[in-house]
């Protein structure tokens, strides 16, 4: 008598038979599974234990540029043109020539060549800070594009009433040589030269600052939102140690900027009391003599900090150095430019003035 519950031999060991056909399948799913998985691992450079494998980051020349990825609209949303710089090796500290770790750092900096773009050290160069006066090098680069060094520019209430850093002789109600008020702008920094500067040019400080956003975004730069002629106000007014790289190069292109920027003191005609006015530059590496020095432009406010960009030339050799919120520029930049025509492109060391220090 047969039972549901009996199972005859000939039928256990095809039972038998099936499981193991059965488990041989899963098996052979399991190990097509995995290496599957190991091809599209390799495939995308990654280990098991998920760090990029050495494959995938080969060692680099010195000489090797290192793209670093940007956004393809400006903070406003208008498209990035080309910059006129191409910095190489920017976002790759491990191939910088020049390595220093100051006890103190700046939040961030570059040092570069300016004919070439070649980065020999940086620290966080795409990192967003405030910049202060620094904002002043774009008002100057639109300011020489836009009118002739002879314009006679209007002094409003506004540039007279604008606080900060001032040329402070501004006649109320006067007409003023352009050029004067560029030196007064770029020498000591006055807000209140920008303001009659951005007035002359677009008719309005507000028009102006639309026309320093839409010419950071022609000349490339990608991190970079201007909200004032002048810097003096922080809010929605910042930029990156890259782009300022990038942006010394197109001031110094300009040579009524690179004029200027390399002055130390100017006597200019002014229609004040005695027909001149005096200036003196505020860059603390001009002041010190630093060899070679050609400019470029000093910032501060209490929330950028102390901001510098400076610029010099050595036997054919042009360097630039960008700090941003740093504890001591002066003798910081002279460091670094000194370790970039020394270290890099073994050039004599020049004899120079100290720099005191917090200058």
């Amino acid at each position: 008598m047969s039972s549901p519950l009996f199972i005859s031999g000939p039928s256990r060991r095809r039972a038998r038979q099936a499981a193991r056909r059965r488990r041989r399948r899963r098996l052979t799913a399991l190990v097509l599974t995995a290496l599957v998985i190991a091809v599209l691992l390799v495939t995308l450079g990654v280990g098991s234990t998920g760090k990029h494998s050495s494959a995938d980051h080969p060692r680099r020349a010195p000489s090797a540029r290192v793209v670093q990825p940007h956004p393809a609209l400006s903070p406003i949303g208008l498209p990035l043109g080309k910059p006129a710089l191409e910095l190489s090796g920017i976002g790759d500290a491990s191939q910088d020539p020049v390595h220093e770790a100051f006890v103190t750092p700046p939040s961030a900096g570059i040092l570069f060549n300016l004919a070439t773009g070649r980065v020999l050290w940086q620290r966080n160069p795409y990192k967003r800070l405030r910049i202060a006066s620094l904002t002043k090098m774009m008002t100057a680069l639109i300011t020489v594009q836009s009118a002739p060094p002879n314009a006679p520019v209007l002094i409003t209430r506004a540039a007279v009433d604008m606080p900060g850093s001032k040329v402070g002789v501004l006649p109320l109600g006067r007409h003023v040589p352009l050029e004067s008020l560029l030196y007064g702008l770029l020498l000591p920094s006055g807000n209140d030269a920008a303001v009659a500067l951005a007035e002359h040019v677009a008719g309005s400080i507000g028009q102006f600052v639309t026309r320093m956003n839409q010419e950071a975004a022609r000349l490339g730069l990608g991190c970079t939102h201007y909200s004032s002629p002048s810097g003096y106000y922080n809010r929605y007014n910042f930029s990156c140690a890259a782009n300022l790289a990038v942006l010394a190069h197109d001031d110094l292109a300009q040579p009524r900027i690179a004029q200027v920027t390399r002055t130390y003191t100017a006597v200019l005609p002014f229609p004040i009391k005695g027909g001149k006015l005096y200036l003196y530059n505020n860059n603390p590496l001009l002041i010190y003599g630093y060899p070679g020095l050609t400019g470029l432009k000093t910032g501060y406010t209490e929330a950028a900090g102390r901001c510098l960009v400076a610029t010099a030339t050595r036997h054919g050799v042009s360097l630039g150095v960008v700090l941003l919120h740093s504890p001591d520029p002066g003798t910081q930049a002279a460091y670094l430019l000194n370790r970039g025509f020394e270290g890099v492109y073994h050039q004599r060391p020049v004899p120079e003035p100290p720099i005191p220090p917090g200058v």
